[in-house]
């Protein structure tokens, strides 16, 4: 019966120990919290404070004199050099990251996150050489992948195309293929050997491109320049005309060859009459300059303006008003004349103020079509007709 009674006791007895206890273990991790917290020089939080008001100057003073008093910090000192890289100070960021490299305690896998960094201040400083070799190096490791896209951004900037299209196929998985990317490395091999008129390897490229990415574009373009080139104008004609199951955006980048390989067959009418039809359906075309020029060659100036007209009425912008404003000039009263060509000229200006090209990814803008954005370096993200932004 006691036993019992004390069982029941004993916890309310031993309550008070493990109060104290708990009290006593907080107490003892609010003190180590403390003192680590003094033992963080306050230069750290001042360099902190400065990269959020965007002081890197400041923010790199402050860290140098907090590495100062702990120089055998990895982290400080890896961050430190990329504060300085990204400062343009180049120099100061390879001397301090290769200090690093240097001390024994920089081992494995902080060995090659020194390298990585060290790599990329060389790519920084103009001395790709002796970066790409640091890349290569690093391909059998834990940065292999962080190397190799560092390394076809290289090979792309030096337009290497081969050591491109090498090093996308080792980045590819079933997350991310890179397929835009290769066809577009071969592109630009078969558009080099086209240059060089050398159709063989030219049409040898451009069926690479199609057998990774078949709705690659440029590839039948690169395909109907090659056979108009060589008088296979039936041949073009098709390469051409497959662009519109492919992504029928692009058929105006190739409206112009298209009248000309059907010129070349004697069917010029025939021609002019597929450019009409594909912006009846795609009104988005930028086709109604190529359209007035050759409908006026072969119907005369009255058939192609009332045309040209119909068409821009179906989808009426900047510089279709600009197109129609200039076929009506000569049947305007001469009172209203003066005013409407006016008009016309500050329709022109905007014009080429705001009618462009336009980077899908980082919206650059540009007068010029451009398969690789300058801006982010991105493929196939140009809008193909030139739109009002």
């Amino acid at each position: 019966m006691e036993t019992e009674i004390w069982m029941l006791l004993l916890p309310i007895i031993l309550l008070p120990v493990f109060f104290a206890m708990g009290w006593f273990a907080a107490r003892v991790d609010m003190k180590t919290v403390l003192k680590q917290a003094k033992s963080v020089p306050s230069g750290f939080y001042k360099s902190l404070d400065a990269l959020v008001d965007r002081k890197t100057g400041k923010a790199a003073r402050e860290l140098a004199e907090v590495i100062d008093q702990q120089p055998q910090s990895y982290d400080l000192n890896l961050t430190l050099g990329k504060l300085y890289r990204q400062r343009g100070e180049n120099d100061k960021a390879i001397h301090m990251h290769q200090a690093l490299l240097d001390s024994p305690d920089t081992v494995g896998d902080k060995r090659e996150r020194v390298l990585f960094e060290l790599g990329q201040n060389y790519q920084s400083a103009g001395l790709v050489d002796r970066a790409e070799q640091i890349f290569l190096n690093l391909q059998n490791g834990n940065m292999a992948k962080e190397a190799r896209q560092v390394l076809l951004g290289i090979y792309q900037q030096d337009r290497d195309w081969e050591k491109a299209i090498e090093m996308a196929q080792l980045l590819s998985h079933d997350e991310r293929t890179y397929q835009f990317e290769t066809a577009q490395f071969y592109c630009e091999l078969a558009q080099a050997a086209l240059f060089r008129s050398d159709f063989e390897a030219a049409c040898g490229y451009a069926h690479k491109a199609l057998d990774i990415n078949k709705k690659c574009t440029r590839a039948n373009m690169i395909l109907g320049d090659i056979e108009q080139k060589q008088g296979n104008f039936g041949a073009a004609i098709d390469a051409y005309t497959a662009i519109e199951k492919q992504n029928h955006e692009y058929l105006s980048m190739v409206g112009e060859r298209l009248y000309d390989a059907y010129d070349a067959l004697g069917k010029p009418r025939e021609g002019l009459n597929i450019l009409i039809g594909y912006m009846k359906t795609f009104p988005q075309l930028d086709l109604i300059n190529v359209i007035y020029e050759k409908s006026l060659l072969l119907e005369g100036e009255s058939q192609a303006a009332q045309t040209a007209v119909e068409l821009v009425r179906q989808k009426p912008d900047l510089s279709g008003v600009y197109r129609l404003l200039g076929l009506q000039l000569s049947e305007l009263n001469p009172e209203w004349k003066a005013d409407a060509d006016m008009m016309r000229s500050v329709i022109g200006r905007q014009l080429q103020k705001s009618v462009m090209y336009r980077c899908r990814n980082c919206h650059f803008k540009s007068q010029v079509f451009f398969w690789h954005c300058p801006a982010c370096n991105k493929w196939e993200t140009f809008t193909p007709n030139r739109i009002e932004v």
